[in-house]
């Protein structure tokens, strides 16, 4: 029988500050582990929140910048709120607004 499980996408990131300002200060993720072959070569790291697992890399080639994940979350509209009580400088409040619900989704 074959079976598949849970999937850890990669996300590619350009500046390690800006990547954890955006994934641990503004969302609430936690850096689970870093590494580096050498101190000067490119991250790659894991972060979590909840059951949400990402991997982002500086690697060239490890993904593609743009990319699109759709997180299975509960709980949104709370979660809305608290990302715009943040004011994150680099966010709109249009783009935090934009949800889409699978009742929405449905329609």
């Amino acid at each position: 029988m074959v079976t598949l499980g849970k999937i850890t996408p990669i996300l590619r990131i350009f500046d390690e500050a800006k990547a954890k300002e955006f994934y641990v200060d503004f969302l609430g993720f936690a850096v689970d582990w870093e590494h580096r072959f050498e101190p000067d070569l490119p991250l790659y790291m894991q972060i979590s929140k909840d059951d949400c697992i990402i991997h982002l890399s500086e690697h060239h080639g490890d993904c593609s910048p743009g990319a699109h994940l759709r997180i299975e979350t509960t709980g949104l509209d709370e979660f809305q709120q608290q990302l715009l009580a943040k004011k994150y400088k680099y966010g709109s409040s249009e783009k935090i607004c934009n949800t889409t619900t699978e009742e929405d989704a449905a329609n």
